[in-house]
């Protein structure tokens, strides 16, 4: 007899949903660059980026991200996929952040400034707190688990980037509106989300023990680096020290810490 546990009716509805808002995400943004309406992702982010600017190259990262929760919605889609509790915990907040990556795609192109702060901190948050809220069940999956590197990974990812994307979005809006306070230097409002969004990307690595969440994190602030070196050397040298310490300590706390001794409910 399988042990694999078939989904019911209503987890295959909730397993189509996921698809169809992954194939929504990724329709959109193509979409988007093909058709050109309105403003890329790269223009939107350059629009006012006189406090913080990311490396334009810096976006291809949104093609592995895509290949990733493709990978993860065709999966979790097909019905010799057995139900599992990680399917079923962040399978809904999957769809929340897929529509919200993709209405985001349409308020950067039409400038909607507001509706991109909330679209892509509400994104970064319904993914983020079910991964940790299920942080003991991903540690316990083993290395070569398919849920790991179809499931976890993929949304992982995803929520790293969001994880770097949004402060800096947050802080294009001030700049283009005039309205970053003043009770400190542009160069030290930069400085600082740096050291949040890196903070946050080692917190998150030592819970999950994986590096998923903070590899995008590390690309982000490398892609500081680059478009800062010649424009703001110290806001560039605090990215570069950032995303190695980044790099190296996600390494560290994934690898060589032993995981901790999870104990019975």
């Amino acid at each position: 007899m399988s042990s694999i546990i078939r989904p019911t009716s209503d987890q295959m509805t909730r397993r189509l949903i996921v698809l169809a808002c992954a194939v929504f995400a990724v329709v959109i943004a193509q979409a988007q660059m093909l058709m050109g309406w309105g403003q890329t992702p790269g223009e939107f982010a350059a629009d006012s980026d006189a406090t913080l600017k990311v490396a334009g190259y810096t976006f291809a990262i949104w093609g592995v991200i895509y290949l990733g929760l493709l990978i993860y919605a065709v999966r979790q889609a097909l019905p010799a996929t057995g139900e599992s509790e990680l399917l079923s915990r962040l399978g809904w907040p999957s769809v929340l952040a897929f529509l919200g990556i993709g209405w985001w795609i349409v308020a950067a192109a039409f400038d909607w400034e507001l509706g991109t702060i909330v679209l892509i901190f509400g994104s970064l948050l319904v993914l983020l707190v079910p991964l940790l809220m299920n942080a003991r069940a991903i540690r316990a999956l083993p290395r070569a688990s398919r849920e790991r590197w179809m499931v976890v990974w993929p949304l992982a990812m995803l929520a790293g980037w969001l994880g770097i994307a949004a402060p800096v979005n947050l802080l294009t809006v001030l700049t283009g509106n005039g309205d970053l306070p003043a009770a400190l230097s542009p160069t030290v409002w930069a400085l600082l989300a740096v050291v949040v969004v890196t903070a946050k990307a080692l917190a998150v690595t030592w819970v999950l023990r994986m590096p998923a969440f903070a590899l995008p994190i590390a690309w982000g602030l490398l892609g500081v680096f680059v478009a800062e070196m010649e424009r703001n050397a110290v806001l560039a040298g605090g990215a570069v020290a950032a995303s190695g310490l980044t790099l190296v300590g996600a390494f560290i706390l994934t690898f060589r810490l032993k995981p901790p001794v999870e104990k019975p409910d």
